[in-house]
């Protein structure tokens, strides 16, 4: 019989993923978080950095059912929702569930699909169902969709709508890891090799355990003062400081993101209470794509994350 807290055996489980992923610390963190708030992730990296890996290891680590679809421009919306079949021997249709009854899914360079798969897609993000042929079904209660983006490669890409962009809760932008990292990522690889594994072995993580860790999350308090110092910062986006940087602020929806992020990051922090330092950690991966920079910043050469960061250290802490 397992003793540990719902809390302890989500901080077991992303020891566990720092086990199986090396380098990756930030982006496994995130994932947990948007776990933990029933959100989306939108991961930005180049190829080998590790997204697909991080991702089934979270999936396995909850025993979730676990799904990658590759997006291609080919895709149709029936691949993704599932379709009805005719059985002859029947005489009746049949529906078929597609990815998208998964618990987990990885949308592997989701620009590449064409605006009728992204709307399919936009209705599970937002709406938790799917709509096939009249008929509205409801997806799994933990379902979280991770979608990929390589930002090299934009040839024969179809760039997400804001609209869709604003649905993802976290966008986060990965980097290569360290020598000491890339170390330690090559060693671990010979193991496997051998046949060695790690001891993962925490206990198990199910999917009750999550839905249970996700009230504790929403009861955390944030007081006051930090609620209106999450409001303020994305207040600074729309006006102000970011008026000539900025052609497009963010939504209340980002306000949303902040609170509900903060609160997992506190929750991982063993806390049960929101601090300035777990808004501050999670701002910029909850505003980065839910901001336009101005023609005026794109013909200076300043990115959003600069932008972001000048934003951010211009509102007072309380």
């Amino acid at each position: 019989m397992n003793t540990m807290t719902v809390q302890q055996q989500i901080l077991a489980l992303r020891e566990q993923l720092n086990t199986v992923v090396v380098g990756q610390h930030r982006l496994l963190d995130r994932l947990v978080i948007s776990l933990l708030t029933g959100g989306h992730v939108l991961v930005e990296g180049l190829p080998g950095l590790a997204k697909t890996t991080a991702v089934k290891a979270l999936a396995d680590g909850v025993h979730a059912r676990f799904k990658r679809l590759q997006f291609t421009p080919d895709l149709l919306p029936g691949d993704l929702t599932g379709s009805e079949v005719y059985l002859a021997d029947r005489h009746e249709f049949v529906f078929r569930e597609g990815p998208l009854f998964n618990e987990i899914l990885l949308a592997d360079e989701i620009n590449r699909a064409p605006a009728k798969v992204q709307s399919a897609l936009l209705e599970a993000m937002q709406e938790h169902q799917v709509t096939v042929a009249g008929v509205t079904r409801p997806l799994p209660p933990l379902f979280m969709v991770m979608a990929t983006q390589n930002p090299l490669e934009q040839a024969g890409t179809y760039p997400l709508p804001e609209a869709q962009l604003d649905r993802f809760l976290l966008h986060v932008v990965l980097d290569y890891p360290s020598a000491e990292e890339e170390l330690a990522i090559l060693r671990l690889d010979r193991a496997r090799l051998r046949g060695e594994r790690p001891d993962t072995d925490h206990g198990p993580v199910t999917v009750e355990t999550v839905l249970a860790a996700r009230a504790e999350v929403a009861d955390l308090h944030i007081d006051p003062s930090l609620e209106a110092y999450i409001v303020a910062l994305v207040g600074a986006t729309r006006s102000g400081a970011g008026a000539g940087q900025l052609a497009l602020g963010a939504s209340p929806r980002a306000s949303l993101a902040i609170a509900r992020a903060a609160s997992a990051e506190a929750y991982l922090r063993g806390r049960d209470y929101v601090s300035p330092d777990d808004i501050l950690a999670v701002a910029p991966d909850c505003l980065r794509h839910r901001v336009m920079l101005s023609m005026q910043a794109h013909m200076d050469g300043v990115d959003r994350d600069t932008v972001l960061a000048g934003l951010i250290g211009a509102v007072p802490v309380p």
